[in-house]
């Protein structure tokens, strides 16, 4: 199963795959508590938490999902993210501080995370695709077998991700979508970090920025 929650004041998309007894957790924007609740209620045990990026929005609940998380125990779940993020990450408290949020620090302590590699849970494999443009560090999640891409905050339906923000880059954001994303499989759903999904096909030819 691929569950979405939408978390936070900026509405962020929080995804859980859920294979058998086993979850990945890919941004946790806000509400860590609500999503250690959902996995709590189908008896999941956190395996990981996968970041697309990480600006504080996306990162805001991290601490509060490892502090609530059912299965509890010492050692923390890899915190998987590409290293061009860690600025951000090592930024985000202040970010969301300069846009009136509060959010509790995430650990800076994660697993560097390369573009083409394969993740798997319990059978279920993702390809970590690297995006940036949106942020430096930014990646997408392609599922093959489920025709699915997590595209994060590169694209949206009818829409593109902010180039307005530090370590944004316009031109390199249109270059990778043209380059990871474009290159899918035109049926492939598109579940984005904002928003309604949409697939490839349909922002193919119609998307205005693209």
């Amino acid at each position: 199963e691929l569950l979405q929650l939408t978390v936070g004041p900026l509405e962020v998309n929080c995804y859980v795959l859920l294979v058998g007894d086993q979850a990945v957790v890919v941004d946790p924007g806000h509400e860590g508590e609500r999503v250690a609740a959902l996995l709590k209620e189908r008896s999941a045990k956190l395996q990981a938490i996968w970041l697309t990026h990480a600006h504080f929005d996306h990162v805001g609940g991290v601490a509060a999902l490892l502090a609530n998380r059912p299965d509890g125990g010492p050692d923390q779940p890899p915190l998987l993210m590409h290293p061009d993020d860690q600025p951000l990450l090592r930024n985000a408290v202040a970010a969301a501080a300069a846009w009136s949020f509060t959010i509790d620090a995430p650990p800076l302590n994660t697993t560097d995370l390369q573009h083409g590699q394969v993740l798997t849970l319990n059978g279920v494999s993702a390809t970590a695709l690297h995006t940036p443009g949106h942020a430096p560090g930014h990646v997408a999640f392609y599922f093959p077998t489920l025709g699915v891409v997590l595209a994060g905050d590169a694209l949206f339906k009818g829409s593109v991700g902010r180039t307005d923000l530090p370590l944004a880059d316009p031109r390199q954001l249109l270059d990778s979508i043209r380059r990871e994303l474009l290159s899918l499989p035109d049926a492939t759903t598109v579940l984005p970090g904002h928003g309604p999904a949409t697939t490839i096909g349909t922002e193919r030819y119609g998307n205005p920025f693209l």
